[in-house]
């Protein structure tokens, strides 16, 4: 949705785990609050989900991770390699190319901020898009070994939430990522509660840390 200031303004692109329909609510307040704070918001469908045409090796890949949960096993890195890695692959691929055609607006320009969404598309993009400035992660996904020597590239700043009770994300793990990043400005926010139990003062320390970065 536009800004609500004159243009043209800068870009964040609104990131999320698929599922428009479904989210529609969180992403359109999160877009009014990008309007409120000077800024133009974009998101995308992610491959495979909502209305898109399904992945078959993505689809074979949850089915595997949703037998592996049930029957409490640790998930494999196979599992995580193969429902992750053609996902960024393709996400990032479609996010540059709605970058060229977003930053050709009159009412948009740079720099762009990157907020949410599945973690490892997030480090993909911070890696190699340069028209992205800063970024805010939430680690709350599954991600693949590789990733995270890519993390180690990442330079931009970044605000990553984690919530120290989300029974579905490795505590562990997150930690390990974050201090895997390459960036010299990094924060980690860690907040009591589960994956949808984000207090609501954390859209404001991201919003502060947008503002800085990207504004």
């Amino acid at each position: 949705m536009p800004a609500t200031v004159p243009a043209p303004v800068p870009l964040i692109l609104l990131g999320h785990p698929g599922g428009l329909t479904q989210m529609r609510p969180r992403l359109f307040a999160r877009a009014q609050r990008a309007a409120a704070d000077g800024f133009a918001a974009a998101t995308l469908e992610l491959p495979g989900r909502g209305d898109r045409p399904r992945l078959s090796a993505a689809e074979e890949a949850r089915a595997d991770l949703r037998r592996a949960l049930a029957a409490g096993e640790q998930v494999s890195s196979d599992i995580i390699d193969r429902l992750v890695l053609p996902l960024v692959e393709q996400a990032v691929a479609e996010w540059q190319a709605a970058l060229d055609a977003l930053l050709t607006l009159p009412e948009v320009r740079g720099p762009v901020g990157y907020s949410g969404g599945v973690i490892s598309i997030g480090i993909r993009l911070a890696v190699v898009e340069p028209r992205i400035v800063a970024a805010g992660l939430f680690a709350g996904s599954l991600v693949p070994a590789a990733m995270f020597e890519e993390a180690r590239h990442v330079t931009i700043p970044l605000h990553v939430l984690l919530q120290w009770d989300d029974v579905d994300n490795d505590r562990q793990a997150a930690l390990a990522l974050f201090d895997a990043f390459g960036s010299h400005e990094k924060t980690l926010q860690a907040n009591m509660g589960g994956h949808v139990g984000v207090p609501a003062f954390a859209g404001e320390d991201a919003a502060r840390f947008f503002a800085r970065h990207v504004g």
